[in-house]
């Protein structure tokens, strides 16, 4: 049980990736690869600013900063120099590469017993259940803390994925849907559809930015080829979500892409229970 517990930590800490990708994948039809770089900046800054004694809060929102930054010149390199989505994806991951690496001065950036969010939750487990308890959940003894760290992210993901909600139901948020779904006619209601699609490819890298903080607060370390991987993760995520859920209003896609992410998760989870080599 504990390590399905560990599993749906994972799925929901990069649900907030499975956010980002379905934001510049879904509403706006934009194969941004700049998640698999923002995903490790936003690890990075996380393990540097936390190192340095920053609260570990603040570090996740300077990292959803520095996402939207990256994110931004996606899309002003897409729109103001009318290069391909793809390649200025590619671009600016090239780039954040060198960065992370100056962000951390080296390839790895381990934060051993440093405060993060997660060793937060374990010290309130503690002063609330003591140190060490269990619980019983489905017949399995699992460590309390675990539950608590849980549940904690997903009341986060679920508040999330509501404010996703209500924003994309706003004025501006519909604006950004029908960038993606016409751009034609939304710029003949006057709307700047090139403004668009910056501000949405930089909210979607905000989000995958701190969904890297969470993770390398989670695991204890940045490493700068942790974004690897990452947009197939996501894509995968939003994919599985759409299947499973089977609706396309926007509630239900949010949640699918929360739900997606879990499930992946736990698919690998399983693989590994039951007895296949991790290296496949």
């Amino acid at each position: 049980m504990s390590i399905l517990i560990t599993s749906m930590i994972f799925g929901l800490i990069l649900s907030f990736l499975a956010l980002g990708v379905f934001i510049s994948f879904r509403v706006f039809d934009f194969p941004d690869i700049t998640v698999e770089g923002s995903f490790t900046t936003g690890a990075a800054l996380a393990a540097l600013l936390i190192v340095s004694g920053c609260d570990p809060m603040l570090s996740c929102l300077v990292s959803f900063a520095a996402g939207m930054v990256s994110g931004a010149l996606t899309g002003l390199i897409h729109t103001r120099f009318r290069i391909n989505p793809l390649l200025s994806g590619i671009l600016v991951m090239t780039a954040l590469y060198s960065v992370n690496l100056h962000v951390m001065g080296r390839s790895n950036l381990p934060m051993p017993g440093a405060v993060t969010l997660f060793s937060g939750l374990e010290k309130i487990s503690q002063q609330l259940f003591g140190q060490g308890s269990k619980v019983l959940l489905l017949g399995w003894s699992v460590d309390i803390k675990d539950v608590v760290i849980l549940v904690t992210l997903l009341v986060a993901v679920s508040l999330t994925g509501f404010v996703l909600r209500w924003f994309l139901r706003t004025n501006l948020g519909t604006a950004m849907r029908a960038t993606g779904d016409n751009d034609q006619m939304i710029r003949a209601l006057g709307v700047n559809t090139k403004w668009m699609i910056v501000f949405g490819i930089a909210l979607a890298n905000g989000f995958v930015a701190l969904s890297g903080a969470l993770m390398a607060q989670f695991q204890g370390f940045a490493d700068v080829q942790m974004g690897i991987g990452m947009m197939v993760w996501g894509l995968a995520s939003v994919i599985i979500g759409e299947v499973v859920v089977g609706r396309t209003s926007v509630g239900y896609v949010i949640f699918g892409a929360v739900l997606g992410s879990v499930l992946f998760r736990l698919l690998v989870a399983i693989a590994l229970r039951l007895g296949m080599n991790p290296n496949d």
